[in-house]
């Protein structure tokens, strides 16, 4: 039998019930001490499982793995976590991580998130971009942002693995990985339903069954649908303001609101089948469905231009004669507004366009697993899957009633992909290793009509992109002592692709004078990349272990998805990482403390930035990808977790980080790259803890708080006023009430529970047509949630 398998088996045994928590206040950990000291006396049992601290493990060198036996600087965090959290999305769950940041992007974004860890990632949805951080559910690699906000259904499990994992997660990993595990079916009968209704009418329901078809055939269904009311009001200028020269879209007699932004309307399904007849196969079927179709993500105006609409074209911009600019409809700092209209008027050559402004995506994805024991020492596995969706979304970028930019598209995307891992042990299990090999083949097209008057007449797109990659890699692990650990990576990975631009006009005829030339035009990329991995993991003490490591990543290049003009059709070249990392993972007081620490060097080449402006490929808009300059990024991460008495857990992270360029492209025009690259944050931390009083034998009441804090960060490369995120700290608190005899609770919770108003992402058009504009996180909600286990 495998080290490696042993280990995870040896660390079921020890799964305790209750959970690891996260992020305390220092009044937050005098209340729990004073309620544990209030409570012990009613309080029945001492448990004696909550002498030591839960055994995490996880599977990110090919093997089930004790977390704090793993060289690698991972955030692990389990279903019950998640849930005393009161986290249901997989961008929240970043509060706790550090150095990690997912932010959920604008309505020029669709339905999608940018993903960075320690300073590298993409915020761009167009899937002709790699993601930059890889993003796996159940194994199966998701490589495009769009579809990315996961809900996080029935899971077991979520890893995040900071810095580049170039020969473990493989394509696009450069900045590390976030993988989703889901609960396997056993077959045991169990599952549960719950309920939640909250602010604005929030009602979720959610639920699970885990049941046995035959003696060797197991099943599990999970579902979820979620509703709730948005929080940004998109009124009517002309109804709010009769007199202002902007015609009214809605009747006198109404509140002016044509809408409420940052609504949920969403609904998902999994399936799994496992079959498992006690032999050296067993085999694992998923399939999910996924339907989110609601008003935009939440935005508010942040910036407009005293000096737009121009008086070029102010009649094109302004057809009512208003007079007014782009500065008139912004709202002030902290409010929850906007008077988009998502309406561009008919004018003389130039025909008018409606559109709804909201944004759908229905996705669907079948995957299948096969894992082989050979013999006592090699192991199997295949991976293969098939994944598709189409979304849509529409977007009044300048966020008003003029008609100076307007967009709606739809995205269709499929992909399929084959791994294969040949794991063994060799010399009587001194050495672990893998062998593998990767497939995946995709198509995305991309069509919209867009309709820029600031700069340009309508048209429309429609461009299909083809793309496929290969890679084979090796890991060995050699075990040279009882304490010391060598450990080594190869992957070599080939891709390209080929990018069709389709240019019409605004009625499918032919495509204006200035962008006619990209019709028919097909740009082509190839390119191959070899990682590595190198590293030395010493076991001091059976409390104590430290590494040292190098890994390299990469991030695909391409050719620019978004010409304006055919000599805009320009390539663009890979991006590279290099990390050089020490690390400490440790735990004291009776395994009831645990502190690990890492600290990082990352050598940062080629990087992939997008420029607002190129006047060497002609004059007019701009958003041409390039390979910016290099940067050299330090930091230092720590993550702990405490149980100072029984029932109390408190946990903290932080991440300090340091991003400065060396040197700049030359052709980096339009881009000021003086400062960090987007969503990266200097500080970052998290605090919190939960007290667990037992009332009797079988009822628990479980309060618990949380703060995390994110340092200000730049949404786009060009480090502008414009583009800053003001840092923010938002605070949560939760009480749960669990009867485990009769598997009923009850908890209820309060997010942003200080109400602070603060931005998860910024559009920045600022420089090229006077518009910026942010999306506001949630406000303070609460929710109560009722939930039966069987």
């Amino acid at each position: 039998m495998r080290r490696g398998i042993l280990t995870a088996a040896a660390t079921q045994v020890e799964n305790r019930r209750k959970v690891v928590f996260g992020t305390v206040s220092p009044l937050a950990l005098a209340v729990s001490l004073a309620a544990s000291t209030f409570m012990a006396a009613g309080s029945a049992q001492a448990q004696d499982d909550s002498v030591v601290l839960d055994t995490i493990t996880v599977t990110a060198q090919f093997r089930a793995q004790n977390l704090q036996e793993t060289p690698l600087a991972i955030t692990a965090v389990n279903a019950d976590t998640m849930e005393a959290r009161s986290q249901t999305s997989i961008d929240q769950v970043a509060a706790q991580a550090p150095s990690v940041s997912l932010a959920p992007r604008g309505a020029a974004y669709g339905p999608s998130m940018a993903i960075s860890i320690r300073g590298v990632g993409q915020s761009d949805f167009n899937p002709a971009y790699e993601p930059g951080v890889g993003l796996y559910v159940d194994d199966v690699y998701y490589p495009t942002l769009t579809g990315s906000i996961l809900d996080l259904l029935d899971l077991d499990r979520v890893e995040i693995l900071r810095g580049p994992q170039g020969t473990l997660a493989g394509r696009n990993s450069i900045g590390g990985a976030v993988k989703l595990y889901s609960k396997e079916p056993v077959g045991d009968n169990t599952g549960y339903v719950s309920a939640t209704y909250g602010s604005r009418d929030r009602i979720d329901l959610r639920g699970s069954a885990d049941f046995a078809i035959t003696e060797s055939l197991f099943a599990r269904l999970s579902g979820v649908s979620k509703r709730q009311d948005g929080y940004v009001d998109r009124i009517d200028y002309g109804c709010a303001f009769p007199d202002s020269g902007i015609p009214r879209n809605m009747s006198a007699n109404t509140d002016c609101v044509m809408a409420k932004e940052g609504q949920i309307n969403y609904d998902a399904v999994r399936g799994i089948l496992r079959w498992d007849n006690g032999g050296p196969v067993n085999v694992t079927i998923i399939g999910d469905y996924s339907d989110d179709n609601r008003y935009n993500n939440a935005s508010v105006l942040l910036y407009g231009g005293e000096g737009y609409p121009t008086p070029a074209n102010a009649a094109k911009v302004d057809p009512y004669g208003s007079g007014l600019t782009l500065a008139d409809f912004v709202p002030e700092y902290g409010s929850y507004y906007n008077y988009a209209s998502y309406r561009n008027e008919a004018v003389e050559g130039l025909p008018g366009r409606v559109t709804d402004g909201r944004s759908f995506f229905r996705g669907w994805g079948v995957s299948g697993k096969i894992d082989w024991d050979i013999n006592d020492t090699m192991n199997l596995v295949s991976i293969t899957a098939y994944r598709s969706y189409d979304s849509g979304f529409s977007n009044d970028n300048d966020m008003s009633p003029l008609s100076q930019q307007l967009g709606d598209g739809t995205l269709d995307f499929w992909s399929f992909s084959q791994e294969l891992r040949l794991n063994g042990t060799a010399f009587d299990e001194a050495v672990d290793w893998t062998l593998g090999g990767f497939y995946m083949d995709q198509r995305s097209t991309y069509a919209s009509y867009q309709d820029l008057r600031f700069s340009l007449p309508p048209f429309q797109q429609d461009d299909p992109v083809d793309a496929d990659s290969k890679a084979v890699f090796a890991h060995v692990n050699w075990f040279v002592t009882d304490r010391l650990s060598l450990v080594g990576g190869l992957r070599y990975t080939d891709e390209s692709k080929d990018y069709h631009y389709v240019r019409q006009g605004p009625d499918g005829g032919v495509a204006p004078p200035q962008v006619a030339p990209l019709d028919g035009l097909v740009g082509h990329y190839s390119g191959d990349h070899v990682d590595y991995r190198a590293a030395v993991q010493y076991q001091w003490a059976d409390n104590i272990m430290t590494y040292v490591q190098t890994a390299t990543g990469f991030k695909g290049g391409g050719v620019n998805p978004r010409p304006y003009f055919y000599t805009q059709v320009q390539p663009f070249g890979q991006e590279k990482l290099s990390s050089y990392e020490v690390g400490a993972k440790t735990e004291w007081l009776d395994n009831r403390l645990r502190l690990n620490l890492a600290g990082f060097y990352s050598d940062y080449t080629d990087i992939q930035l997008t420029a607002n402006s190129c006047p060497q490929y002609g004059p007019g808009p701009c958003a041409l990808p390039i390979n910016g300059g290099s940067a050299d990024v330090w930091g230092v991460e720590l993550e702990g977790n405490f149980e100072p008495v029984d029932g109390l857990l408190i946990d903290a992270s932080a991440g300090w980080l340091d991003f400065s360029y060396r040197n700049i492209n030359p052709a980096a025009a339009g881009i000021d790259l003086t400062d960090v690259t987007p969503f990266t944050p200097e500080w970052k931390w998290s605090l919190g803890a939960q007290y667990t009083a037992y009332l009797n034998d079988d009822v628990s009441l479980t309060p618990r708080f949380d703060m995390s804090y994110q340092d200000e960060v730049y949404s786009t490369g060009s480090n502008s006023d414009v583009s800053r995120i003001r840092a923010y700290t938002l605070a949560n608190a939760r009480v749960t009430l669990r009867d485990d005899a009769n598997g009923w609770e009850a908890a209820l919770q309060v997010t942003n529970l200080f109400d602070k108003y603060y931005i998860t992402s910024i559009y920045d058009s600022y420089g090229r047509s006077g518009v910026a504009y942010g999306s506001p996180g949630h406000p303070r909600e609460w929710a109560l949630t009722v939930k039966k286990s069987f």
